[in-house]
């Protein structure tokens, strides 16, 4: 919808809430989103796993831009380490649920060895990385795969990502890790213009700078590529793997 132009104000919406799962808004993104809609956007975040955990409700004012959300009531949710020790706020690990709880599944399916590769003691590993702020706010960085390493960062691509986009000749923007043999990985963008817009080295350069300003030195994208479309998921979706793949094989691996 942020990429559509003026559709949602060619509609008359009378909105009592909004809420967004699937993928973490970012920052512009929630704030874009409460602006068009008039109302606060709660997100939501669980799987199929383990299913509804964390969320927020503006009704309450429990809610944080950038932040996906609280530990629903009822569920304990923490960032862990690899040997499954709760990490401290601002610390970056594995997103995980403490078992028993009510909505975790028992185990896979005739798969006793994938349902114990899942869990580290008793927490259920998710697979997403993510950080907890000191009011208890989970913000997420990204899959296992997709976090990007770079000069002993962990960068998260989704808070580039709603970067980029906010820019105003972004459509799409996909951020990956690209092999680099100073810094192990340099951050790497992908970017669809919207129309009418021209592809320019200069323009490239600007989208750089736009989120060099925006962000911390170190999450910038060191190269900008324009690309005609973006790989996308049945739900919308960035489907990262074909970009990480796609730089891995022009830094030579």
């Amino acid at each position: 919808l942020k990429g559509a132009g003026d559709l949602v104000a060619r509609h008359r919406l009378e909105l009592r809430a909004v809420c967004s799962a699937g993928e973490a808004l970012g920052r512009e993104t929630h704030e874009w989103a409460c602006s068009a809609f008039g109302v606060s956007v709660n997100e939501f975040y669980g799987q199929t796993e383990c299913n509804l955990v964390l969320g927020s409700c503006g009704a309450i004012g429990a809610t944080s831009p950038g932040a996906t959300g609280l530990p629903v009531p009822g569920h304990t949710v923490a960032i862990i380490d690899a040997a499954g020790r709760p990490l401290p706020p601002g610390a970056v690990g594995q997103i995980a649920v403490r078992r028993p709880d009510p909505v975790m599944f028992l185990g896979y399916w005739q798969n006793a060895e994938a349902t114990e590769k899942k869990f580290v003691g008793d927490w259920m590993t998710t697979g997403d990385q993510g950080i907890a702020d000191e009011r208890g706010f989970v913000h997420f960085f990204g899959r296992d795969d997709d976090v990007i390493t770079s000069a002993g960062y962990r960068i998260g691509p989704g808070e580039i990502e709603d970067c980029l986009t906010g820019h105003p000749a972004v459509a799409l923007a996909a951020a990956v890790g690209k092999p680099d043999p100073l810094r192990t990985e340099i951050v790497k963008a992908y970017v669809v213009l919207k129309d009418g817009v021209e592809r320019s080295a200069a323009l490239a350069e600007e989208i750089r700078l736009w989120v060099r300003e925006r962000l911390s030195a170190h999450e910038y994208p060191r190269e900008v590529e324009f690309v005609d479309s973006m790989p996308l998921t049945t739900t919308g979706k960035v489907i990262r793997r074909i970009f990480r793949d796609r730089a891995r094989r022009e830094a030579g691996f």
